[in-house]
């Protein structure tokens, strides 16, 4: 998924958290660069910054807080990208 792609459905996922499933988030997590390894539940990861990180329960249709928390994730992840360009 391209940049722009991710992108988009990063802002249908904050505009509308409800009825996504575990493919949309692995497609938006992974546009944004996250992987993720496979255990009681999916825990997707930045290699380049640790600390952001986001357990999935294994269901296939996810709860609105999974989306919400994905989201705020990604915020999270733009901000500590912007700072780390700025010397902050």
């Amino acid at each position: 998924m391209n940049g722009s792609a991710a992108e988009k459905l990063l802002e249908q996922m904050r505009n509308s958290p409800s009825g996504w499933g575990q493919k949309d988030l692995e497609r938006l997590l992974k546009g944004f660069g996250f992987e993720y390894r496979e255990g009681k539940e999916r825990v997707y990861f930045n290699r380049k910054y640790p600390t952001l990180r986001i357990s999935v329960p294994r269901h296939n249709s996810l709860r609105d807080w999974v989306a919400r928390d994905a989201v705020k994730l990604i915020d999270e992840l733009k901000l500590t990208s912007k700072e780390e360009l700025n010397g902050e």
